[in-house]
């Protein structure tokens, strides 16, 4: 580079305000190639009160939330068609936030997380399109800027449809963190919770096959042939094969998907059967210990049953089987959205 031209661009950078070094950042943010972008992971389409938002998860570190760029503008009342890195002036602020009767209303905080994100929209491996969005968790914040100049009086004529969009969306947004709403509406709830499955699997499930340690005792077989009615004796080793429909109901209950992934582990004969013990291929770190537990409380729950119909009743109270659905939190959990702080 020429010396002159590097002192030239030295010098104009030092003659810069911090705001319009903060907006030549965030313009420059925006500049990156598309292997560099992160990528949708889900996509779905978000309904609040009468307004859809398009809204993905991305695959960077935090899975960041997003709204596209026009879903964002069209909710609080602004026209949708902004282009992709027009979004900021020079005061380092996007257009919905940029006039001067907003300024009291407006956190640091609030500024520095409306640069609008470049991503990959979840359209299938190899595609390089790009997608511009907001933060889904500036909504609110935009949207509490908007209601407090509306209550204060500050809003100009022009405004005001947009400070009534937001106090729509604020009524709207009260009972639920936004997040979690976009996690339901893109399905990636069902992503995390397959992945914490998945990792509860890899705790309990060993990859290969460790030595056999007996964990269904005589105690339990003793409780199991006393609540079918059935004559017990301990010498003998040979077992009724409808003893395995127990063991299997047991596994479904000590975690989700366990049992086909433990049966998808064992040897088997020519004709099929385990040659392997289940229990060869839980982890003695989890899972024979969470499998020892539970049968302390299986054989408790036995000892209190008149029959296996009472036994099952119990069970289900004690010890529902896991399944995907299980996984899931309550929409009425979801923790609530407050007023950001200044």
């Amino acid at each position: 580079m020429d010396e002159s031209k590097r002192q030239g661009g030295i010098a104009r950078a030092k003659s810069l305000s911090a705001e319009e070094r903060s907006a030549i950042a965030r313009r420059a943010a925006l500049v990156r190639f598309g292997k560099e972008l992160p990528r949708a992971v889900a996509e779905g389409v978000l309904q609040i009160g009468d307004v859809k938002l398009a809204c993905a998860v991305l695959d960077d570190k935090d899975n960041t939330r997003v709204f596209s760029q026009e879903g964002f503008l069209t909710a609080i009342g602004r026209a949708g068609k902004a282009k992709g890195g027009e979004g900021a002036s020079v005061d380092g602020r996007p257009a919905f936030l940029r006039a001067k009767n907003l300024e009291p209303f407006i956190s640091n905080d609030l500024v520095e997380s409306t640069v609008p994100l470049e991503f990959v929209p979840f359209k299938g491996p190899g595609y390089q399109g790009r997608a511009f969005g907001y933060k889904a968790k500036l909504l609110p914040g935009v949207c509490w800027v908007y209601q407090d100049a509306l209550v204060a009086g500050k809003l100009t004529a022009q405004q005001r449809h947009i400070g009534l969009a937001c106090q729509a969306l604020l009524k709207a947004l009260t009972d639920h963190a936004i997040e979690d709403l976009v996690d339901r509406a893109t399905g990636f709830d069902d992503v995390r919770k397959r992945d914490a499955i998945m990792r509860m699997l890899e705790a309990y499930v060993a990859k290969d096959r460790l030595p056999w340690v007996q964990m269904f005792d005589t105690d339990f077989y003793r409780e199991v042939f006393r609540l079918n009615k059935w004559a017990f004796d301990p010498e003998k080793t040979a077992r009724p094969s409808v003893l395995g429909h127990w063991t299997n109901n047991i596994y479904d209950r000590l975690a989700p998907g366990i049992r086909p992934t433990l049966h998808a582990k064992v040897r088997r004969n020519a004709a099929g059967r385990p040659t392997e013990k289940l229990t060869q291929y839980l982890t003695p770190e989890e899972g024979k210990p969470r499998l020892k537990e539970m049968l302390e409380g299986v054989k408790a729950i036995m000892r209190l049953s008149k029959d296996k119909v009472d036994f099952w009743e119990k069970m289900d109270i004690a010890y529902p089987k896991l399944n995907d659905a299980n996984l899931l939190l309550p929409f009425d959990d979801l923790p609530r959205i407050g007023k950001p702080s200044k």
